[in-house]
């Protein structure tokens, strides 16, 4: 009798996590390696409030996970860390641009250790070996090299720069002391820096305002909870939430 009981109970058992399968939602969202922090809190706070929905969250270089949606990545929702990337993607047909909008914005700032006698842009040419996100594919690269552009630096850093795969590899680069200084953005200091801090704000006028485009890929379009979490991406609590990790909303 107690066998019987307990291959019932494991028959149920094993039907209920099928049907939990079956019914269960992943939204693959794509976001740039500097949105780590605020889209991991976004996303599991979503996910509290919808139990049918799971994140697969993959973050990196913008220009490096474009090329993997452009490859057939399986991916709902897109969040650049510049305009050009996301443009992109709609050129390919491969976002619905119906419903691209801006997240939030960032600043562009140059960090080291506290020692280090750098206090505006044209101080950096000064230094042994500057980190920057690889221009090609790193949108913080490519603000980095137009404020140098404008500013008339950019010949004298040629020789100079050490280029990341990403913005938080070049921030981790100057936490071991391997460069003396990198450009990153503002929250990358405030969030994960220990040994650094930021020497200076790189002024506005020497770059592209930073901004994180987002939209839905086609696929994700199509796909009721990845819309809502578009739609949840511009709440009130949202912008809170960028807030708090130190972004922009306006």
């Amino acid at each position: 009798m107690k066998k019987t009981v307990i291959r019932s109970f494991l028959a149920l058992t094993l039907v209920l996590l099928l049907a939990a399968s079956a019914t269960a939602v992943n939204i693959n969202l794509f976001a740039a390696a500097s949105l780590r922090d605020v889209i991991i809190e976004l996303s599991n706070g979503f996910a509290k409030k919808h139990s049918d929905v799971t994140f697969r969250n993959n973050f990196g270089a913008s220009g490096a996970l474009v090329k993997q949606i452009e490859n057939g990545a399986p991916a709902d929702l897109f969040v650049s860390a510049n305009r050009e990337w996301m443009d992109y993607l709609k050129e390919k047909s491969l976002v619905d641009e119906k419903g691209i909008t801006t997240l939030a914005y960032n600043v562009l700032v140059f960090a080291g250790k506290p020692e280090l006698k750098v206090a505006r842009l044209q101080d950096v040419v000064t230094l042994r070996k500057i980190a920057i996100g690889s221009p090609k594919s790193v949108p913080c690269g490519e603000y980095a090299m137009e404020a140098f552009r404008n500013a008339g630096i950019e010949k004298q850093l040629e020789n100079k720069l050490v280029m990341a795969r990403d913005v938080r590899e070049s921030l981790l680069y100057a936490e071991r002391g391997e460069v003396d200084g990198a450009f990153v953005y503002k929250t990358d200091v405030e969030e994960i820096a220990k040994s650094v801090k930021t020497l200076f704000i790189v002024p506005q006028e020497f770059y592209s305002r930073v901004s994180y485009p987002m939209g839905l890929t086609v696929a994700g379009s199509k796909k009721p909870e990845a819309v809502a979490f578009f739609k949840f991406l511009q709440s009130g609590e949202t912008k809170a939430v960028l807030a708090k990790h130190g972004f922009l909303v306006k």
